[in-house]
């Protein structure tokens, strides 16, 4: 599931292809993808322009000009590509938006969504969102708060959209690896030193995922390098019996709350 580092990515590029860009057209092959009546919704959007996009946690938000915004959460499976019928993926599109001679196909939403919303609407459905890794005010203090009477595997807080926004299961296992703090740590076991470790490592690790390119490895467009370029410098994530590149020793999988969780043995003590 794409994470803060992939939406950010997708985010950057997206802007660059369609901020102050009309919809031209649209295309809706599946009702459930959106939140209102299909016609309501293409009515809504043809004409419309795309003033700004915004990230919120593993959100993207369209802000559209005419005070409405199409918010999208890709959910497990999902992800975009911008192109041309011509060169797009022979994969099931549930929404298109058109850009004049470019498109915007949206793919793999059978759990995700792309919702139009008031503004009083999406200012609801983010209300829940803890606070942003890399907001200034999200310092050590604020992050200890999010910890405080926590239970449980720190990586189930780290994953806690209400407690961090953003971070997912991959992201959350690299931030412990960085701190040298095994995922499986209960929150009440960690000291002081461990707290601060996980803190000094969530900005470091979001921020070389996303210079990366993040590690869903599915091109944005056609020629896209980038996109999924931290799949090859993984520490941890999804690198079972690998080498850790560390120490040397095999990386292991265990299952906290039926995630899938790595570590090293060896560094995260």
């Amino acid at each position: 599931m794409p994470e803060l580092p992939e939406m950010e990515t997708y985010k950057r590029v997206l802007v660059h292809h369609f901020a102050g860009k009309q919809i031209t057209d649209a295309e809706v092959n599946r009702e459930k993808s959106v939140n209102v009546p299909v016609t309501d919704f293409l009515a809504a959007v043809k004409g419309a322009t795309v003033t700004g996009i915004e990230r919120r946690a593993k959100h993207l938000v369209f802000n559209l000009n005419t005070g409405m915004h199409l918010v999208l959460h890709l959910m497990l499976g999902g992800w975009m590509y911008i192109g041309t019928d011509a060169d797009s993926p022979q994969r099931t599109k549930q929404v298109i938006l058109t850009f004049g001679g470019t498109k915007l196909f949206f793919i793999g939403l059978r759990l995700g969504y792309l919702h139009l919303l008031t503004t009083g609407e999406r200012d609801r459905k983010f209300a829940d969102l803890g606070p942003e890794p890399f907001d200034p005010a999200f310092d050590l203090a604020a992050f200890q708060t999010q910890l405080h009477g926590k239970k449980g595997a720190i990586k189930m807080v780290l994953v806690d959209q209400k407690a961090i926004a953003g971070i997912g299961n991959c992201y959350s296992d690299e931030i412990c690896f960085t701190a040298g703090v095994r995922p499986t740590k209960k929150v009440g076991e960690l000291d002081e030193r461990a707290r601060q470790s996980l803190f000094a490592a969530i900005r470091p690790v979001l921020t070389e995922a996303i210079r990366l390119g993040g590690y869903m490895d599915d091109p944005v467009y056609a020629g896209d390098t980038k996109t999924g370029g931290y799949n090859h410098h993984l520490l941890v994530y999804d690198r079972e019996h690998e080498p850790c590149r560390r120490c040397g020793q095999p990386i292991q999988r265990h299952e906290i709350v039926s995630r899938k969780t790595f570590f090293c043995p060896n560094c995260q003590r």
